[in-house]
């Protein structure tokens, strides 16, 4: 049986920690016995006393601090508790350590990786439960990335570290205590890209998509089941692309496959409105407008804060039926 994926998510750092010695790691209640809010980073503080440090309640102080060890030629790992909170480091990431790569003069390596939870699904409420990816997209210097079941989070974590500029990496929190992909009875699995891979999951058998789901971290089991559920009731053949790189994200190698769709779904869990979504479609509008039946279709959440009480979360939350009504209307256009 396949490692759950907080327990993937744990090897990694342990072996990032072990491997390199100026691999350091911050976060709030992160040592032992506790481990991190999610036991992420249980057993770190006792293999690496030294470089593993609980923080006082400050994501300001603890991204900066990061930024700094970075910025003085160690590498960083931070967490921060709930991706909510993020928006308190909002300056220490976009002015700070973003900029710090190419405002002195010379380009500066900045090895920092900024760990995300986010997402909902849990009822922990509106300050808990966000998913604040969009504010980061565009920004110059800083590279964003997301955990799935499909994606080793070693080789992630080693790929974010060396890229030589900050990076945030998104954990959607319903992933924690799910298996690693190993086996599906109607998906098989394929990897497009080197660099920054993406998952490609395809149904067995089924001949060429009608249309080719993007979906990020914990929306790609979303995505696969509104997949499953068109095949059996529309015969709308999906194909999924999970890629764990969001931004920039390579279109090259994915392009063969999103062309020879006529139709594209990008499905996230962020609220509408300026998201990386919205951002995937402009790239796919610009390299493909000529061989696409639609526009590219976006399926995201409500424009709403998300309740705590589960059956209005769901209301507001991406649900698969959502995604199945995106590709619906799309592939019926």
């Amino acid at each position: 049986m396949s490692a759950r994926v907080v327990e993937n998510l744990n090897a990694a750092l342990h072996a990032v920690l072990a491997a390199d010695e100026s691999v350091h790691l911050l976060g709030e209640d992160i040592a032992d016995p506790y481990g991190g809010a999610f036991k992420v980073t249980r057993g770190l503080s006792t293999a690496h006393p030294s470089r593993v440090r609980t923080t006082p309640i400050s994501e300001g102080a603890i991204v900066g601090a990061g930024a700094g060890l970075a910025l003085a030629g160690d590498k960083a790992i931070v967490e921060i508790m709930f991706g909510d909170f993020v928006a308190l480091a909002f300056d220490q990431i976009v002015n700070f350590a973003a900029k710090s790569v190419s405002m002195y003069g010379r380009r500066v390596p900045m090895h920092l990786v900024i760990r995300c939870p986010v997402g909902g699904g849990r009822g922990y409420g509106p300050t808990h439960s966000g998913s604040p990816h969009k504010h980061f997209v565009g920004v110059p210097g800083l590279s964003l990335f997301e955990t799935s079941a499909f994606h080793d989070n070693r080789a992630l974590l080693e790929r974010a570290l060396s890229l030589g500029h900050p990076a945030i990496l998104f954990e959607d929190k319903v992933l924690y205590s799910r298996r690693m992909f190993a086996h599906d009875a109607l998906f098989l699995r394929t990897t497009l890209g080197t660099d920054d891979p993406c998952a490609r999951l395809v149904i067995d058998g089924a001949g060429p998509p009608d249309c080719v789901i993007l979906a990020s971290g914990g929306v790609a089991d979303r995505a696969l089941a509104a997949a499953r559920s068109m095949l059996l009731t529309d015969e709308i053949v999906c194909e999924v692309l999970v890629p764990s790189r969001l931004y920039p994200l390579d279109l090259e190698p994915l392009l063969p496959v999103l062309g020879a769709a006529r139709h594209i779904c990008v499905a996230e869990e962020s609220t509408a409105g300026g998201t990386w979504g919205a951002e995937v479609a402009h790239l796919l509008h610009t390299a493909l407008w000529h061989s696409l039946a639609g526009p590219v279709r976006l399926a995201h959440s409500a424009d709403s804060i998300i309740p705590a009480a589960p059956h209005l979360e769901r209301e507001v939350l991406l649900q698969d039926t959502d995604i199945v009504q995106a590709v619906r209307e799309a592939t019926s256009a």
